[in-house]
């Protein structure tokens, strides 16, 4: 797994409860000022009053659809409507939200994985296969957070900016597991190939037959923000973690220079990804 996928997927930090305490006394507050019950107003929107009281203790995170009807129902004029995107991002562990904070901050993104391909490049069936597999299992609700989570974080590759550039090197090990089943892993190749072509975007694969690989102690990333600053982070079993140290990040460095060194290079890479997709 990658990226925090280790942690719990709870309502448990402080800045996600006190969005939703503050989405839930807005909601009230423009319920009581149409003077309506959380029955009634539940009744209005298809809820049942224990659901809006949760909402408005900020227990439970409302849908999209309840709050665009509410925002409705209430005659709030959007804004209820409008913390639609405040909820969502509320929804994603803590951990992803730090991340995606640095990712938007960066300039390039390097990562190295050895396992399974690297969760900015997943399909949602390969993904959904990847947080299947963990043990203990995930709960629907958690799952789906994380399934989210895991999709918003993907639109930093966009196609269109080139800023940050990205550099993936993986092990061909995690390119020939079928995770998922065949057709999961040929529709994840064929999307390797796809992301491939971007003008910001290097793939490279580290073949099995390469005896010297200073990555295998695990998954790394290495995001080089806009300030000149570097920091990594590293991801194995219930361990996640950033790197801030200057010399912890000083040897992620020389590790993934090693890495990207001894990888085919991207050309060669590609072409290796399509015969894999054909014997697969």
């Amino acid at each position: 797994m990658e990226f925090g996928d280790a942690m719990e997927a709870g309502w448990d930090d402080e800045e996600s409860a006190a969005v939703l305490r503050t989405v839930g006394r807005i909601i009230k507050k423009f319920r009581e000022r149409a003077w309506l019950t959380q029955a009634e107003l539940g009744a209005a929107i298809g809820y049942s009053e224990e659901q809006v009281s949760s909402v408005e203790r900020g227990r439970r995170a409302p849908k999209g659809q309840f709050l665009l009807d509410a925002d409705r129902v209430l005659n709030a004029g959007g804004v209820i409507a409008e913390l639609k995107k405040d909820v969502e991002e509320a929804r994603y562990p803590k951990k992803v939200r730090d991340l995606r904070k640095l990712e938007g901050e960066a300039v390039e993104i390097c990562a190295y994985d050895n396992s399974v391909v690297n969760g900015l490049l997943q399909t949602e069936d390969y993904l959904r296969a990847v947080f299947a597999s963990r043990r203990p299992a995930f709960s629907e609700e958690e799952m789906e957070r994380l399934v989210a989570a895991r999709l918003a974080r993907q639109g930093i590759l966009d196609g269109k900016k080139m800023i940050p550039a990205f550099s993936f090197v993986h092990d061909e090990a995690a390119l020939r597991r079928p995770v998922g089943g065949r057709m999961v892993q040929r529709r994840q190749l064929e999307r390797l190939l796809e992301v491939g072509q971007m003008r910001n975007v290097e793939i490279q694969v580290l073949p099995i037959s390469c005896e010297d690989n200073p990555g295998l102690d695990g998954p790394f990333h290495l995001l080089r923000l806009k300030d000149g600053t570097t920091v990594g982070h590293s991801d194995i079993q219930l361990v996640s973690r950033l790197v801030s140290d200057r010399r912890e990040v000083q040897i992620l460095d020389l590790r993934y220079g090693i890495i990207r060194a001894q990888a085919l290079t991207p050309p060669k890479s590609l072409a290796y990804i399509e015969k894999l997709l054909g014997e697969t």
